[in-house]
């Protein structure tokens, strides 16, 4: 097999990280993103600017994703189409999303979903933050590993 590499770009911590990897393997990648970015210029990068719908990045990266490819997002719903393409995808941390942790990884993006809007609805000021933990070193670490062993099992069929 061929790997391919896709990243959801607009919020994409380890861009650079999957550069290096790219380079070693000799694997090109497509970023993807709604707004320009700068990208290496470099014959196996690629940028696709999207335009339109919110979801624009999403659904082209949906439309690419094949049994051959690797994407790398942090969106879970993103995640779950690619799955269901065949794609190995995996979060800026390292984490794999698989078909039997995406099921309740939603239902968990949901929960919190609601949780959030109820703590911080109309005149409810609780104070209430959230969002994901600060990217750590050990975080980019581990993406690079994660990546290293996707690229290989494609690589190997």
């Amino acid at each position: 097999m061929s790997p391919h590499i896709y990243i959801d770009a607009d919020a994409c911590p380890v861009r650079e990280e999957t550069y290096r990897v790219a380079r070693r393997h000799r694997v090109p990648v497509t970023v993807v993103a709604n707004q320009w970015l700068r990208t290496p210029r470099e014959p196996n990068v690629t940028f696709q600017l999207v335009t339109g719908d919110f979801d624009a990045a999403d659904d082209w990266i949906a439309d690419a994703a094949n049994a051959e490819s690797i994407v790398i997002t942090s969106d879970i719903l993103l995640a779950e189409r690619c799955l269901k393409a065949g794609a190995t995808v995996m979060s800026p941390k390292g984490e794999l999303f698989t078909a039997a942790s995406i099921g309740s990884m939603i239902a968990t993006r949901a929960i919190m979903t609601d949780l959030r809007d109820q703590l911080t609805g109309k005149g409810n000021d609780t104070g209430f933050r959230g969002g994901p933990a600060p990217f750590s070193p050990r975080d980019r670490s581990r993406f690079l590993e994660a990546l290293h062993l996707a690229v290989e099992r494609l690589k190997r069929g």
